[in-house]
């Protein structure tokens, strides 16, 4: 549907701009009517040019600054559809820019902030609107724009802390797997053409080595080709519910790596509903929008669990422990958060202390798997050229 510009007067004849949605001007115009906006000005918008693959979405220092911003505004006294008239001009990002203007000509129109933005799902989660929807009904707008602001800085520091780790071992992995088709592929057919010359018996590793890099040179681009396949199916199965919830079980329980993903998920469940709690929002609704950003299957089905048991009348620490996911630690502080009545302060603090335990891990992560893979690196590429040279050795032996 085409987009329009408009500047017009709203009520108490104050200046109002933004974009509207309509099938013609004629349609425009009558949607702006029903906002009770005078029309000064409309115009088609001019359609941007998009390049198919590049950029586009809206990440997270921009939803850290929206909410940073939004926070700031209101707290200083700024009514809601000034600071995002504001925000409009303030946003870089496009797409977001597009979204905030949407959003402004939605408030204008009498809906309320939290339900223009459960519009715009690609930009607001679930967790970002539930808790402006509890700052709207508690009148504590800033504070939970302040805090969003809060939970998203922590959030990402804590996943860039997890990619980061695994960034180097991948790179080393990859170059360890790019010299060693190199070598297969162009240095070890060198060494094969002048054995073959000389005639001579060759020992079995070399034997080995040789019939290793015909295979490959043979087998090279349909083997390209079957793991691209692969790759592609895989993400399909993936993408179905039985396929991410064997994934997500199987990283669990893998060495090392599991207990990273334990920890990283318990810190973001802690600090998701924590946060979800302190902004006033109910704890069935905050342990359903925790599942939903869970990010691992297992950890999802065991928080559904526990709402189920907590909306027949349970507390919520007892479903905690049988779950077998969250460890006995965390149960038992939720425990005394519950009987205490601070619940959420609790699972700030046990969300802090594992990001601090996900640092650890990470690093203890990392110092293991860098020296396994350059270990395994030497002995792969110093295992080939040893094999290509024994038979130079065997002939220095005879001629001696």
């Amino acid at each position: 549907m085409p987009v329009f510009v408009y500047t017009g007067r709203g009520t108490g004849a104050r200046i109002v701009s933004g974009e509207i949605e309509a099938s013609d001007k004629q349609e425009a115009m009558s949607k702006l009517r029903q906002r009770r906006v005078v029309v000064q000005e409309l115009r088609t918008k001019p359609k941007d040019l998009k390049v198919s693959g590049f950029g586009g979405g809206v990440g997270v220092k921009d939803l850290k600054i929206f909410a940073r911003l939004f926070g700031t505004m209101i707290n200083a006294g700024l009514p809601i559809d000034q600071c995002i008239q504001i925000l409009v001009d303030q946003m870089q990002n496009k797409k977001f820019r597009r979204t905030i203007a949407e959003i402004h000509n939605q408030v204008a129109g009498g809906e309320s902030l939290s339900e223009a933005m459960s519009k715009h799902k690609d930009v607001f989660d679930n967790l970002f609107v539930h808790m402006v929807a509890a700052g709207e009904a508690g009148g504590a707008l800033a504070m939970v724009f302040n805090r969003l602001a809060l939970y998203l800085e922590k959030a990402d520091a804590l996943r860039r802390k997890v990619k980061g780790a695994m960034i180097y071992p991948a790179v080393i992995a990859c170059v360890a797997a790019s010299a060693t088709i190199f070598l297969l592929m162009k240095v070890i057919p060198v060494f094969a053409k002048m054995f073959q010359d000389l005639g001579a018996d060759l020992p079995k590793p070399t034997k080995f080595v040789l019939a290793l890099s015909d295979v490959v040179q043979k087998t090279f681009f349909p083997a390209i080709g079957v793991m691209i396949i692969g790759f592609i199916v895989f993400r399909k199965w993936h993408k179905t519910a039985n396929g991410k919830a064997t994934v997500d079980k199987f990283l669990l329980k893998t060495p090392v790596v599991g207990g990273v993903i334990r920890k990283t998920a318990v810190a973001r469940f802690t600090r998701t509903l924590g946060v979800l709690i302190s902004s006033g929002v109910p704890i069935l609704h905050g342990l359903e929008i925790t599942a939903m950003t869970a990010g691992n299957t297992v950890i999802q089905r065991a928080v559904d669990r526990v709402r189920k048991e907590v909306s027949e009348g349970r507390n919520i620490t007892q479903p905690l422990m049988e779950t077998g996911v969250f460890p006995a630690m965390v149960c038992q502080l939720i425990a005394v958060g519950e009987q205490t009545g601070r619940l959420a302060e609790m699972l700030e603090k046990i969300a802090d202390f594992y990001d601090e335990e996900v640092d650890s891990a990470v690093a203890a992560m990392t110092s293991l798997i860098e020296p396994i893979v350059i270990v395994l690196m030497g002995a792969v590429i110093g295992g080939l050229l040893v094999s290509m040279y024994l038979p130079m050795f065997d002939m220095i032996g005879a001629i001696k």
